[in-house]
């Protein structure tokens, strides 16, 4: 499979996995010079997030969460990397023509709102693969 274009399929943002937004935002700002944004609750996802710059915070708000359980087997850190597509199920349908494995084969409603859909991490590289549609 040709790897996709960067400029068709910018990098939207990474995901960090947290026990504390608070606690690790200000290390975050200090390092992008950028401020934390409000915190939203996603209870269907089981997160609590907040961005600093391009940098999405996950702090798990369900125990028994995929986040929850992330940081129980790994700890903090790297959660996973989101690009930005302008058809999401469009993308969906073609990763999958390719040979994709996908978590979401039909996208759903993610921070601010917007669309969102993850690969599987067999699919990946073991990178969880996030596509977001703003």
């Amino acid at each position: 499979m040709t790897p996709p274009d960067p400029s068709t399929h910018p990098l939207h943002h990474v995901g960090v996995a947290t026990e504390s937004i608070q606690a690790t935002a200000p290390l975050l700002e200090l390092l992008t010079g950028e401020s934390c944004s409000p915190v939203e609750d996603l209870p269907s996802q089981g997160v609590r997030v907040a961005f600093v710059g391009q940098v999405e915070l996950l702090e798990p708000l369900d125990p028994e969460g995929t986040v929850a359980r992330f940081l129980e087997r790994r700890g903090p850190g790297l959660h996973h990397i989101a690009f930005q597509v302008d058809d999401i199920e469009a993308e969906l349908d073609r990763l999958e023509a390719a040979g994709i494995r996908l978590i979401d084969r039909k996208p759903r409603r993610g921070a601010g709102g917007h669309l969102v859909a993850f690969l599987h991490p067999s699919a990946t590289q073991s990178i969880l693969t996030e596509l977001v549609q703003v």
